[in-house]
């Protein structure tokens, strides 16, 4: 039997193998281009994330924090009427705040006492006057001359030139006590006279 002849169309058809070096090459593009992808979303989503640790600032006493309104408790002494008179002049021209620090309640004597910030900067007149001391430390603030003394937790400095003495007590949490009584100063100069020239050592 004859051998049949392949047609036109059967004779020009290709024979198909697959292409190994091209199917080799794609998975190897694959494989590098999965981890660099995912090494570049990474770090996208590392720079968009907040950085949780970065530390929160520490209070300091000018940044405005909230503050206790409870009555702080305070002495109240009875006056005599002149300084009673003076007391009640300064205190009704006290500032509302002192920096950064409020007016808060006092628990006796609003008339002679007031206070100040959490913990509280205190106001006290009509007290009596320090004995000074060659070595006691004497600041001219605003016109004023105050003596300072140093407690345990506090700062006191009283005035030393009114006729009705003023006590400032300034916690050590707010750092240097004198900053905190120029405001209170001005006050004085305008409510209380003089009782005489600074005394002798209270420099500016």
């Amino acid at each position: 039997m004859s051998k049949l002849s392949e047609s036109p169309a059967e004779a020009e058809r290709p024979t198909t193998t697959p292409d190994r070096s091209n199917r080799s090459a794609a998975l190897i593009a694959t494989a590098v281009a999965l981890p660099v992808a995912l090494l570049v979303g990474a770090f996208a989503f590392a720079k968009l994330a907040p950085d949780t640790t970065t530390a929160a600032p520490e209070p300091t006493p000018t940044t405005a924090r909230p503050q206790s309104t409870a009555p702080v408790e305070m002495a109240a002494p009875a006056l005599a009427e002149r300084p009673a008179v003076v007391c009640r002049a300064l205190l009704s021209q006290l500032p509302a705040s002192i920096r950064d620090l409020s007016q808060r309640p006092v628990s006796a004597g609003p008339e002679q006492n007031a206070a100040y910030g959490d913990p509280a900067v205190t106001v006290a007149c009509g007290g009596a006057e320090p004995e000074v001391q060659p070595t006691d430390h004497l600041t001219l603030v605003n016109s004023v001359c105050w003596h300072a003394t140093e407690r345990a937790d506090v700062t006191e400095l009283t005035t030393l030139d009114r006729e009705t003495a003023v006590t400032v007590r300034v916690p050590h949490f707010y750092g240097e006590a004198l900053q905190w009584v120029a405001p209170v100063s001005r006050t004085i100069v305008e409510s209380i006279r003089s009782a005489g020239p600074a005394p002798s050592g209270c420099t500016p």
